[in-house]
């Protein structure tokens, strides 16, 4: 979501830094620089003036132009105030009432309401231990109320089964009725959406919210639609008591504007980002760790958090007691890529790393990409069992038919059999030493080896 405002960042952070000294051209060039960057990002141009009018008196300050290393201190002071616009601490949902606790969600149509009320369904569930149902108000949309009753079936979240003809109105009198009987904890409401904000739509999302009132009330926006979604948060806003915001396909290839946008414009807290498809990747926004990732810096905390939730903390203590007694398999390679795999791959770990952008260069010039995960899975599993427990073996004719099996040739066999021995002498080391570190954290040595 922010890779494009990342890399320009790092650019002009990176020269600034050279510099042993700023005077006031060098800082308004640097300032320049960053304007056109947050434009080019769709943040929008109010917010752009509101955010250089902040930083600049900052960065012309005396401690600025004594400092012994200026561009760490302007780094510093931007962003210190990304993450002010962004919001200073991540805002959790308020679940302070009477249960059921009723959650309605707004949003237009095309923004990924349906998805996000059972990805937050699942997570309340998971992480606050509450018992969720989910009722879809959206009678007018084709086969709406089906979707959310089949993503609750598949994700074993009750719904509110379907009346056919029931009118928005009546299906919240209802929704409430029943998680009272059925004792849920917790409501959520997916209201319907228009293709555009019309006076009929929100005439109906101000009745819900009266006979409802709702504890939260939270913006499902498209972080892909820029400047639109912060224009759009403006309006529910003033037609709503809106309290939040869920950005969606915050994994996908916007430049990252709408987050910075929404929070000023709107006032209210981002909550929540959606990054995949799947029902687990949902995230909590934590402004600080935006303003790292914006910046290049990583996000080391968030990526640790990841891994301990996707790995199978099992089969990390099996690696662990294998790799104590020095021993690594080709079966264990396979387990890390396969734990690569679940943490989103290459790119899915990278996005949390320190300059992301010169990783990717690295992977660029050395030919890695995400089909190396995939390619080297199937080499392994094209293997017997005694070759992948002794890969010594691994002789001419046994390579030609694994080449063969697995769709690959004899250069890709060597370079995988390659890759197997720095790792599994980076393991045995390991194994001599503390074996806290990567495999404790659940962060596979994969990635690190992938790069050497």
């Amino acid at each position: 979501m922010f890779e494009n405002l990342t890399n320009k960042f790092e650019e002009i952070f990176s020269s600034l830094k050279k510099a042993p000294s700023l005077d006031e051209k060098q800082v308004d060039e640097g300032l320049k620089s960053i304007r056109l960057a947050l434009l080019e990002a769709d943040v929008s141009l109010d917010v752009v003036k509101e955010f250089i009018s902040r930083v600049k008196p900052k960065a012309l300050g005396q401690e600025i132009i004594r400092s012994t290393s200026p561009g760490d201190m302007v780094v510093k002071i931007v962003y210190d105030e990304i993450v002010s616009f962004l919001g200073d601490k991540n805002s959790e949902i308020s679940l302070n009432a009477v249960p059921p606790v009723p959650i309605m969600l707004v949003g237009l149509q095309g923004s990924g309401k349906t998805t996000t009320t059972s990805k937050l369904a699942k997570f309340l569930e998971k992480n606050n231990k509450k018992k969720v149902m989910m009722a879809s108000l959206d009678v007018y949309r084709p086969a709406a109320q089906e979707q959310l009753r089949l993503l609750g079936e598949q994700n074993n979240i009750e719904t509110l089964p379907i009346i056919e003809g029931q009118l928005p109105a009546d299906i919240c009198r209802r929704a409430l009725s029943a998680a009272n009987l059925n004792g849920c904890e917790v409501v959520l409401f997916d209201t319907a959406g228009r293709t555009q904000i019309d006076f009929q739509m929100m005439n109906e999302i101000k009745q819900i919210e009266t006979i409802i009132n709702p504890a939260e009330t939270i913006l499902v926006a498209d972080s892909l639609t820029g400047q639109v979604a912060a224009n759009v948060a403006k309006e529910f806003k003033n037609t709503v008591n809106l309290s939040g915001i869920i950005l969606t396909r915050a994994d996908g290839d916007g430049r990252g504007g709408a987050a910075l946008s929404m929070k000023y414009v709107a006032e209210i807290p981002i909550k929540f980002l959606g990054v995949g498809e799947k029902i687990e990747n949902f995230e909590v926004f934590h402004p600080d760790r935006i303003a790292n990732r914006i910046l290049g810096m990583g996000d080391i905390v968030s990526l640790v958090e990841k891994a301990s939730e996707d790995l199978d903390q099992e089969n990390l203590k099996k690696t662990e007691e294998k790799l104590k007694k020095g021993q690594f398999s080709m079966e264990d390679y396979l387990s890390q890529l396969r734990q690569m795999k679940k943490m989103g791959g290459i790119e899915g770990i990278m996005s949390f790393l320190p300059g992301v952008s010169k990783i990717k260069s690295q992977m660029d010039q050395s030919g890695i990409d995400e089909k190396i995960i995939t390619q080297n899975e199937a080499v392994i599993l094209s293997m017997t069992k005694q070759e992948r427990e002794n890969p010594k073996i691994i002789n001419g004719s046994r390579k030609k038919r694994i080449a063969n099996g697995s769709g690959t040739d004899i250069a890709t066999i060597n370079k995988l059999l390659k890759q197997f021995k720095m790792m599994s002498e980076m393991m045995k080391k390991m194994s001599k030493g503390n074996m806290k570190g990567m495999a404790d954290k659940g962060i596979p040595p994969e990635l690190f080896n992938q790069l050497k």
